[in-house]
């Protein structure tokens, strides 16, 4: 299906290029210089097709050149093999030629972390750059758009499984992962359009290079694979793109678990970690994440089918109980919950179905339909009456000789299409599945899968439309950071507008005295230092002192204990005891990447020990934080537990969102934050900081 899409954009060449030149041609395709080219013919681009090789005057059948400058017209689109220097230069040469877009497979360049592979690839974008010309790698495997034979690659992959133009499209950081879904795809039998890998990323990114795949409205399914995203506007700029038309990106960002991901050094803050922020990111722009590559492309028949889910109430239908038990348990791990049929769907499912089965869902037919073929036909239509069901799992665990499996497929179809909500088969064996696929009901080996799948699609469409996307917060430098102490961390809140407790810094024993008679009742007493994060540990920390001289006591105490330690004594803070019924917490922390971030969860002191929390991309709102708090694993206690009343679920959601504001603020110099613990009373009781650390970027004023 060949698409007409030449929307003129300066990433067109690298999607739709009218005329090619391979430099380091060679007639051998075996070889990385001799591949493109074998492929530009045999996939048969149209368009011209020149090669450079100085000792040749044809190869592989198409017109050899000596240089550029000996070219009868200067091509849009260039693909580099030859190595190291000569790759600069080549890359040099074409943009004084007026190439507008390169495709440089030599390696050796940024990926080897050398000074001297770091230098050819600045070079190489400087020179681009200076000419308005793009480049995609250095170190990429090629990119590929089969439905114009456009396929400057290297890969042996497509020599193996052949291609076939088709509504996906594929692009990657990595060459193999450009070919692996492609590989996995084209064994289903499902065609793709494109198999792009970007290498270094050294100019164009593999952001950018899928938002110009999705700009081709031929196209109904975009998967990614990320190493890294060093760009995120560029990222969200393809999220928006492809939301433009409805267009679904599945993403698989690698690196969940890498020790050297970046976290801000504040305990809470910590809890943001760059693969955290990545969740949330993908999240509000409609990106569905997925796990590993087997859920890349798990629901890829799903999205071709155009359905439109209206919810996740599910049906599970089979001939098998144990199937019926294990749908319903993979559904409930999938917050897919079983629909209720309505009674008059039940009491008609009862009058056809045999005694020995399961009217209720899910259904079990029971091994009646070894006898009676006719049993998904008949009770089918029926189940597709009731309004209670949003999709549908058929799982036929076994069959063979005297089942109609024909029927069965035909019967599923036609129940697919009076539905239009998705409908998907759990099918073991290839021989029974082939008739389902053949009518285009997307087919599992395991009713686990065909659930996860449904979650997947569907849980992809409800991110899409509840989708808020914004352009990344501007990030800045940390560089050196200074730590405020206590008192200055909770001047700089409450000056942003989060409630912080009644407090004095003392910084003589007398003041000390009189904070008490100012405040009133028990009091808290700190050591505050700028040096001293983690007071408790310090001994740095009294809590219900009711007299002048235990204040006092505390006080010399807690000057002896930092100056001993060789830390700065900044005073002591004298703080009104406060009461509440739960102690969350706020942190934020500058990404490197997307900027500010805010966490909120559960606090107090064990608050790394058992971490619940969730994160926040700026901007959110006051409902942003509290759909947050519903996700964490207090959210029972948030709403109220056992006759308990719920927690001002408001009060701590204006604070956390002037804490964003505050990270948000252009002029903050705030790299992190830690708001612990934020004490909460009951609906209506307010909220109240008790405790912060901020640090700063730069140097501490004098």
């Amino acid at each position: 299906m060949e698409s007409e899409f030449t929307m003129s954009t300066p990433l067109r060449a690298a999607t739709a290029p009218r005329s090619i030149v391979v430099i380091g041609a060679s007639d051998n395709p075996d070889k990385i210089g001799g591949r493109p080219l074998f492929y530009l013919k045999r996939f048969g681009f149209r368009g011209p097709v020149y090669a450079i090789n100085p000792k040749r005057t044809e190869t592989q059948g198409f017109p050899t050149f000596p240089s550029l400058d000996a070219l009868p017209e200067t091509p849009e689109a260039a693909v580099v093999a030859v190595p190291g220097e000569l790759a600069v230069d080549a890359v040099a040469r074409c943009a004084e030629a007026g190439v507008k877009l390169c495709v440089v497979m030599t390696s050796g360049f940024g990926e080897t972390t050398t000074e001297e592979g770091l230098r050819g690839e600045r070079r190489m974008r400087e020179a681009a750059r200076a000419a308005g010309m793009r480049v995609i790698g250095p170190n990429s495997q090629g990119i590929a758009n089969f439905g114009t034979g456009a396929v400057m690659s290297f890969s042996s992959a497509f020599i193996e499984l052949p291609p076939e133009d088709g509504p996906v499209g594929i692009v990657s950081q990595s060459g193999a992962m450009s070919v692996v879904p492609y590989c996995m795809l084209r064994e289903r039998g499902i065609g793709v359009r494109y198999a792009n890998a970007t290498g270094n990323d050294c100019d164009v990114t593999v952001s950018e290079l899928a938002a110009e795949m999705a700009r081709d409205p031929e196209l109904k399914l975009l998967l990614m694979y990320l190493e890294g995203i060093p760009d995120a506007n560029a990222l969200a700029q393809a999220a928006a793109v492809a939301r433009e038309r409805d267009l679904p990106i599945v993403a698989l960002k690698s690196g969940r678990t890498t020790a050297g991901q970046q976290a801000a050094r504040s305990h809470t803050g910590a809890l943001a970690n760059e693969d955290r922020v990545v969740d949330a990111f993908l999240e509000r722009h409609g990106i569905w994440r997925a796990n590993d590559l087997r859920e890349l492309a798990l629901a890829t028949e799903m999205y071709l089918k155009g359905w439109r889910p209206g919810g996740r109430r599910l049906v599970a239908i089979s001939n098998s109980g144990a199937v019926c038990v294990m749908a319903a348990d993979a559904a409930t791990r999938e917050q897919m919950p079983i629909a209720r049929l309505a009674p008059d769907t039940r009491a008609e499912l009862a009058s056809i179905l045999p005694s020995v089965a399961t009217s209720t869902n899910p259904i079990d037919i029971t091994a009646a339909l070894l006898t009676n073929s006719g049993l998904f036909g008949a009770i089918l239509p029926v189940i597709a009456r009731d309004p209670a069901a949003d999709a549908f799992v058929i799982g036929i665990p076994v069959a063979g000789a005297a089942y109609d499996v024909e029927a069965f497929a035909r019967d599923t179809a036609n129940f697919a299409e009076m539905t239009a909500k998705p409908t998907v088969a759990a099918i073991t064996q290839e021989k029974i599945a082939a008739p389902f696929k053949a009518r285009g009901i997307p087919v599992f080996q395991t009713e686990a899968d065909a659930v996860l799948a449904l979650a997947q699609f569907i849980g992809h469409h409800e991110r899409m439309r509840d989708a808020k996307p914004t352009l990344p917060a501007q990030s800045r430098a940390a560089g050196t950071r200074h730590m405020r102490n206590e008192a200055d961390s909770l001047a700089l809140l409450a000056q942003a507008g989060v409630p912080v407790v009644p407090h004095v810094l003392c910084r003589t024993e007398d003041e000390a005295a009189a904070a008490i008679a100012s405040l009133g009742g028990p009091v808290v007493v700190k050591g505050c230092s700028r040096d001293v994060a983690h007071k408790s540990e310090l001994g740095l920390v009294r809590v219900g002192l009711a007299t002048e001289q235990e204040v006092r006591t505390a006080y010399t105490a807690m000057r002896e204990t930092l100056e001993s330690g060789g830390h700065a004594f900044d005073g002591v803070l004298v703080a009104s005891l406060a009461r509440g019924r739960r102690e969350l917490m706020i942190g934020a922390h500058v990404d490197p990447v997307f900027g500010p971030v805010v966490v909120i969860g559960d606090g107090g002191k064990y608050v790394e020990a058992m971490p619940d929390s969730q994160l926040l991309l700026l901007p959110f709102d006051e409902d942003d934080v509290k759909r947050a708090l519903s996700r964490l694993r207090i959210a029972p206690l948030v709403t109220g537990v056992r006759g308990e009343p719920p927690l001002d679920a408001d009060a701590f959601a204006r604070a956390a969102v002037a804490v964003g504001r505050l990270m948000a603020a252009p002029e903050c110099p705030v790299t992190s934050l830690d708001v612990n613990p934020v004490l909460v009373g009951a609906a209506g009781e307010g909220c109240v900081a008790l405790d912060a650390v901020v640090f700063d970027a730069g140097e501490p004023a004098a």
